[in-house]
């Protein structure tokens, strides 16, 4: 019988990084992550922005495998909105009016486009991620990674 074990470490209070340990399975079944929260909930957080023509290339780490149809991620300019926006549930769950992201399941990589593309960012610098639902939902508003990426633009 074989068990899954998920390893998940913190810093500076942010998960950033979640290992599977596999008895007995190749590594290809070891990339393989589910769709579905631990029980800590959906994370991700940016690891690395580089310049991609116009637009950005985001390189992710998630504790969990984003899937637009499921569990995936919501892109969003910083200035323009908190993370409480950048869901369908702003003004059921937040009460606050709903902003403008752009939802993905691109991983690890993304390429910023729509309402996270250079173009509508407005004069922001600040790139952000969270987790959502299959509703597009924010999962957890406490839960989310943003950085600065303005040597890139």
């Amino acid at each position: 019988m074989q068990f899954v074990f998920l390893n998940q470490f913190c810093r500076a209070g942010l998960i950033i990084g979640a290992t599977a340990f596999l008895s007995g399975v190749d590594a290809a079944a070891q990339s393989d992550m589910p769709n579905a929260c631990p029980v800590d909930g959906c994370e991700v957080r940016i690891v690395s922005v580089e310049k991609n023509g116009d637009e950005l290339t985001i390189t992710y780490e998630a504790n969990f495998k984003p899937d637009v149809s499921k569990n995936h991620l919501h892109a969003w300019w910083g200035e323009s909105y908190a993370v409480e926006q950048v869901g369908r549930n702003a003004q059921s769950e937040f009460n606050v009016e709903q902003g403008r992201w752009h939802r993905h399941g691109d991983y690890p990589s993304y390429v910023t486009k729509e309402a996270a593309s250079t173009s509508a960012r407005d004069g922001a610098t600040t790139m952000c991620v969270t987790a959502a639902d299959r509703d597009h939902n924010i999962l957890d508003a406490s839960k989310y990674h943003c950085v600065d990426v303005q040597e890139h633009l």
